[in-house]
């Protein structure tokens, strides 16, 4: 959240060279979208220059990259332009920051307004063009969780959108997109159909934790994640990433953090594996955990931290610079053959299942559990 503002090339320099050396091969970095365009007609150049560094950074290291754009909705926080703020449109759920203060606001309809749409076309271009080309570069991410920035008013509208940005990112740079859809958008309805928002998508892409999940039979069920990409792949019949899985750890002792269950350093450990054994066998082509490392302690005062205590600890790597235990079982995984496995869809219509929430999931979860335990 306060990268662009406390740029540290040397420091992410050194994180990417840590990274490859454990064996790790693809890095998500996020583009706040207020550092890049703090006015709707203009670009950045001091943060393009960033964005610059940091893919020059991720390709000396070995790695591959992909940024997500338009963040936008961040740890239970939305961070938006005041330009792209809608005054008709009460902040809800989460706190909108804009400008450095918290605004009353939500973001305008950035999926179908066509100064907003302009906009983000703009952005897109921009970044699209600076690597173009570039072999570090391995796809976009439309947004972080980006219906809970705004929810759409139609699934239309997201997937219209979705097409119009991929379709500027593709001419401009050659890379395709993902989009980065999560949990609460197949627990409700909120107007996001994964058939239709993954049809111009390279890859799908899908975020869960069973900390968050309304269906979850509790902190260390390791079935939700493979439940959750088994769903988007029986919906978009595409191939699929899950881009965040993790979970929070836990204060020593304890098994909350923040009033949000947690895990131990050591009940970690056997969640990573199990969950990536099964993400293999239901035929994801990979897996991100969420995050690289733990965040400063001297940041817990600052929002989103302020309110959600437990977002500093999901890291791999220690505050200290120290690796957890996951960090090892991450590293040996990623050094291991593991034999490409066909994906697992199941024959859900989708348009049934979405009329049948809330209630649908929690059904489907049990005869998921049942086949898989």
């Amino acid at each position: 959240m306060y990268m662009w503002q406390r740029f540290d090339i040397g420091e992410i320099r050194d994180d990417m060279v840590r990274i490859r050396a454990l064996g790790f091969d693809l890095v998500r970095f996020f583009l706040t979208w207020e550092t890049f365009a703090p006015q709707r007609d203009r670009i950045d150049e001091g943060a393009l220059k960033k964005f610059d560094a940091i893919i020059d950074a991720i390709a000396a290291a070995g790695l591959r990259a992909m940024p997500t754009l338009f963040c936008g909705h961040m740890s239970g926080v939305n961070w938006i332009p005041r330009w792209a703020l809608d005054e008709r449109t009460p902040h809800g759920r989460f706190r909108t920051i804009a400008g450095g203060s918290f605004s009353p606001y939500g973001a305008g309809d950035f999926y179908c307004d066509d100064a907003l749409l302009a906009a983000q076309l703009l952005l897109a271009r921009a970044v699209g063009a600076r690597v173009s080309g570039n072999a570090a570069l391995y796809a976009w991410d439309l947004g972080n969780e980006f219906s809970n920035m705004r929810e759409p008013q139609t699934p239309m509208d997201a997937a219209s959108w979705s097409a119009l940005l991929t379709e500027a990112l593709l001419e401009e740079s050659g890379a395709g997109t993902t989009a980065g859809i999560h949990g609460e958008d197949l627990e409700r309805d909120r107007h996001i159909r994964p058939s239709m928002i993954a049809e111009p998508l390279q890859f799908a892409t899908m975020h869960g934790y069973p900390v968050y999940s309304v269906f979850s039979r509790g902190r260390l069920d390791t079935h939700v994640v493979p439940f959750l990409c088994m769903l988007v792949q029986s919906f978009t019949k595409k191939p699929l990433l899950f881009s965040e899985f993790g979970n929070p750890e836990c204060p020593p002792g304890a098994t909350e953090a923040g009033g949000i269950a947690c895990l131990s350093e050591d009940e970690m450990v056997g969640y990573a594996r199990t969950v990536l054994q099964r993400l293999v066998q239901q035929g994801a082509i990979g897996a991100m955990w969420w995050c690289w490392a733990d965040y400063d302690p001297t940041l817990a005062t600052l929002p989103p931290f302020d309110r959600a205590p437990h977002e500093l600890r999901f890291g791999i790597i220690r505050a200290d610079g120290s690796e957890k235990p996951v960090a090892k079982v991450l590293s040996a995984f990623s050094r291991e053959a593991h034999e490409a496995m066909e994906p697992q869809p199941q024959p859900i219509d989708e348009k049934l299942y979405y009329a049948s929430l809330p209630r649908g999931i929690f059904e489907r979860y049990q005869d998921y559990c049942r086949t898989h335990d």
